[in-house]
């Protein structure tokens, strides 16, 4: 399933995939070939992930439980071991170079298109 999210008060909107069970968790981009710029995987209830069976680098966004970013890990590599934040609830994973292409910061937060306020 996929959904339409954005950053509250900016123009930035991206579409999102869910992973919401176990198994997909686990898969996560594993074994793609790319993720296509302005979409995102989220890997929702984890608060780490593994490069392995990695064909290309991305950008983990962590996120709390209300979907504001704590932290943003750059360009991880393929087949490179994990990632993980303790104060992250859940992770977006996106192609390398996204996060710092759409201007992503610690402190922003997340919503789906339903309840965005986009910045006019």
């Amino acid at each position: 399933m996929t959904q339409t999210w954005g950053i509250e008060n900016t123009n930035i909107v991206f579409t999102v995939e869910l992973a919401d069970t176990a198994w997909k968790r686990f898969k996560g981009l594993m074994m793609r070939k790319e993720m296509p710029s302005g979409q995102a995987l989220f890997l929702h209830k984890t608060n780490s992930i593994h490069m392995c069976f990695m064909y290309f680098p991305i950008d983990a966004v962590y996120v709390d439980n209300r979907k504001r970013i704590v932290k943003i890990v750059r360009n991880l590599p393929a087949w490179t071991g994990i990632s993980a934040c303790l104060k992250a609830d859940s992770v977006l994973e996106m192609k390398a170079g996204e996060a710092k292409r759409l201007g992503l910061a610690v402190g922003m937060q997340w919503k789906e298109k339903t309840d965005l306020r986009v910045k006019n």
